[in-house]
């Protein structure tokens, strides 16, 4: 039995992976705030910027992927805030950080010991792990941060059979992306891809489950954002 630990799949990128995995045979986990509607999807809420909460279901947790042949666990959830270097409160930074670092550290360590050889650990970036663009400095510095987790896990688990890519995902239409960008604005922001629209929230789920299935991507960056017209 394959089975996916996903965090934040109740809405967006999370869900459309979670519905994808599903699709494809696996058992799915959902750690998130609010539950993932997807029938089958077993959920363990709990807000991941709250230090006590992974605590609170990993004993849950543990025993949900107990009987697994192959673990995928994917890094999803994650804060995005307007937020500069000039402005960040250093209370905001810490809860960022522990959603968007602190938590898949922890979820690491749980779950590594149930990971057989085809077991996988995958981080969903952002194009900005690569760059930076003004008023994103707190969501900027920690999916920076993400590609050196996931370059750091690929070196440690070495000889494990374990792998480890993470996807950088373009504008994606989601709840999260819209929050952050003004509706008159999104048509432009559409025009910044070379086919000139948004992602599909399943097009990120599908390149998740690719890289999931072949490890041969190992240590991988994967810019999954339709070909970014850079301005």
């Amino acid at each position: 039995m394959q089975c996916l630990v996903i965090t934040g799949a109740s809405s967006g990128i999370g869900y459309a992976t979670a519905e994808t995995f599903r699709r494809a045979g696996y058992r799915v986990i959902n750690l998130s705030r609010s539950a993932c509607s997807i029938d089958g999807v077993l959920n363990l809420t709990g807000d991941l910027s709250d230090p006590s909460s992974l605590p609170i279901i990993s004993e849950s947790l543990t025993a949900a992927v107990a009987d697994a042949d192959s673990l995928c666990l994917v890094h999803n959830a994650a804060r995005l805030g307007h937020d500069t270097i000039q402005n960040i409160e250093t209370d905001a930074l810490r809860q960022i950080y522990e959603i968007n670092l602190i938590a898949p550290t922890i979820l690491n360590r749980l779950l590594l010991p149930h990971m057989t050889d085809g077991s996988s650990i995958l981080y969903v970036g952002s194009t900005l792990g690569e760059k930076a663009v003004p008023g994103s400095f707190s969501y900027v510095v920690s999916k920076h941060a993400s590609i050196g987790m996931m370059r750091a896990s690929c070196q440690d688990l070495a000889g494990t059979g374990i792998h480890t890519a993470c996807i950088n995902p373009g504008f994606t239409d989601t709840e999260m992306l819209r929050d952050h960008i003004p509706d008159d604005v999104m048509p432009d922001i559409a025009q910044m891809s070379t086919f000139g629209r948004l992602i599909e929230p399943a097009e990120i789920g599908k390149t998740l489950l690719f890289a999931a299935q072949n490890p041969v991507i190992n240590g991988s960056v994967i810019n999954a954002n339709l070909g970014q017209i850079e301005r």
